[in-house]
């Protein structure tokens, strides 16, 4: 079997290709099939894939909790045995635990592939809100510039009210007992004012169509 140059295959692909010749007794034995595996005999991977993929499933699913991540891993842990088995002596090591420390690697890999994808979409993300937080405060400091402005552009004692209450935060009480006025005129002037400021600022930032 020729591997593709994404080195994807399915299990199909990999259970498609002839066995490792038998014994007497049967399917080869996992010594027989990490020999062979070594050796670079090609059917040897089929054996392998058989015997062993279900242990390489069971690992990469409990780490990654995901099946289809799960089968990715499987995959590429026998792609990369196969392209990297002239390292393996079957004299000094089990195959299985070969397998299992490639394992571990490829689910390393696939978890900090993870926390760099998390890392950077909440980097997008504050991003996004950094910049829509800018668009408001630069909104805001319009708009008190231009309210600023024509608020100037009224007449006394109704521009001194209106500052008093939205710039000082001053109650109609306070205003009244402060400009020795009666508390209905402190009101009066408020509401027309507001108004009055209302429709300068439609007009000015273009929105009167309402």
């Amino acid at each position: 079997m020729t591997f593709r140059s994404n080195g994807r295959h399915s299990p199909t692909e990999f259970a498609r290709v002839p066995a490792v010749s038998t014994s007497a007794a049967g399917s080869p034995s996992p010594s027989d099939i990490a020999k062979a595996f070594a050796e670079g005999r090609e059917e040897s991977l089929a054996d392998a894939y058989r015997q062993w993929s279900a242990l390489v499933f069971t690992l990469a699913f409990k780490a990654l909790g995901n099946r289809t991540d799960a089968e990715d891993i499987t995959q590429q842990v026998f792609v990369s045995a196969w392209r990297s088995r002239a390292t393996f002596d079957p004299a000094t090591g089990q195959f299985g635990a070969w397998l299992t420390g490639i394992t571990r690697h490829r689910i390393a890999d696939r978890l900090s592939a993870r926390s760099r994808d998390h890392r950077n979409t909440e980097a997008a993300a504050a991003l996004v809100n950094s910049e829509a937080a800018a668009d408001k405060v630069d909104q805001d400091t319009v708009d008190r510039v231009l309210l600023a402005d024509e608020l100037a552009k009224i007449d006394d004692p109704r521009r001194t009210i209106l500052w008093l209450a939205f710039y000082e935060d001053q109650a109609y009480p306070q205003i009244a007992d402060q400009l020795a006025l009666p508390l209905g005129t402190v009101k009066s002037h408020v509401r027309r004012g507001l108004l009055q400021l209302r429709d300068r600022l439609k007009e000015v930032k273009g929105d009167d169509a309402s």
